[in-house]
């Protein structure tokens, strides 16, 4: 199923419109090319209405907010919904500020999203209403773990359901689920951490896996999380003495351009529940 996932994306080159953060807008860039779908930014409301109208998804990304670019946001959602496009909310430091999670409550709840993907403390952020983070990474005592995996699988399930999205929380363990399954995924590197962007590229990567894929979303995503996860692993094996992170986010994108169906197949490390 994944290998398939990944061959629809490169098959259909998927044209996706990123509202992201200026942090990471090239990596992001860079990334859905390297997994075979193409990238357009446009996040001036007037132009990126007009332009969402051409794509297959919205990756939309708050890790930079401003008034300009959240107007974008919202006008960019509408069309998108009315043209039955798929969209993806990556709610990046939600809880770190009021700002943050207000406008990404706002657009949760005006706008169906499909997918939602963010970090546990993101993630409950949504589910509560209010919350804070560390930045954003997830705090140390909301991290996904073995102990308190079950309670993590029951969130997202519920999550989801409320939300009627696919949800991926995404951190040591990833969690990918709809309201009835749930994906435990155990790929990546710790190291991946000490790259700024990884998650935004993540994001991006999983819009194109959802447009590819629209009748197997919870896979797709599941696909689009292992993938990524796979490349960091992928890369970091290549890791020479002197290199640094710098060198691996590079490394990375090569992993996935690189990645073929068949090594996704096998090298994905998940389970069912």
């Amino acid at each position: 199923m994944f290998k398939t996932c990944l061959d629809n994306v490169r098959s259909n080159c998927p044209l996706i419109h990123n509202i992201t953060n200026y942090v990471t807008v090239n990596d992001v860039a860079n990334a859905l090319l390297a997994i075979g779908g193409s990238p357009i930014m446009a996040d001036e409301a007037s132009d990126a209405a007009e332009i969402t109208k051409i794509c297959g998804g919205l990756n939309v990304n708050i890790g930079t907010l401003n008034k300009r670019t959240i107007k974008a946001m919202f006008a960019s959602a509408k069309n998108a919904k009315t043209l039955g496009h798929k969209i993806l909310l990556d709610p990046v430091g939600a809880g770190a500020s009021a700002l943050r999670t207000k406008t990404a409550l706002k657009l949760l709840d005006k706008f169906n999203f499909d997918v939602v993907r963010g970090n546990i403390s993101e993630i409950k952020t949504l589910a509560l209403g209010s919350g804070s983070t560390k930045g954003v990474d997830a705090d140390v005592a909301d991290a996904v773990t073995q102990e308190n995996l079950d309670k993590a699988v029951a969130f997202a399930k519920d999550f989801a359901a409320k939300r009627n999205c696919v949800v991926a929380i995404t951190g040591a363990i990833d969690l990918v689920s709809d309201s009835k399954k749930c994906y435990v995924i155990r790929n990546g590197r710790p190291e991946m951490s000490r790259i700024t962007g990884t998650g935004c590229q993540l994001s991006a990567v999983t819009a194109a896996f959802a447009v590819a894929n629209p009748d197997n979303l919870l896979e797709a995503v599941a696909a689009a999380v292992c993938s990524m996860g796979l490349a960091g692993e992928i890369a970091w094996s290549k890791m020479l003495p002197g290199d640094g992170n710098s060198t691996y986010r590079n490394r990375i994108i090569d992993a996935l351009f690189n990645l073929t169906g068949d090594e996704l197949e096998k090298g994905a490390k998940h389970e069912i529940r």
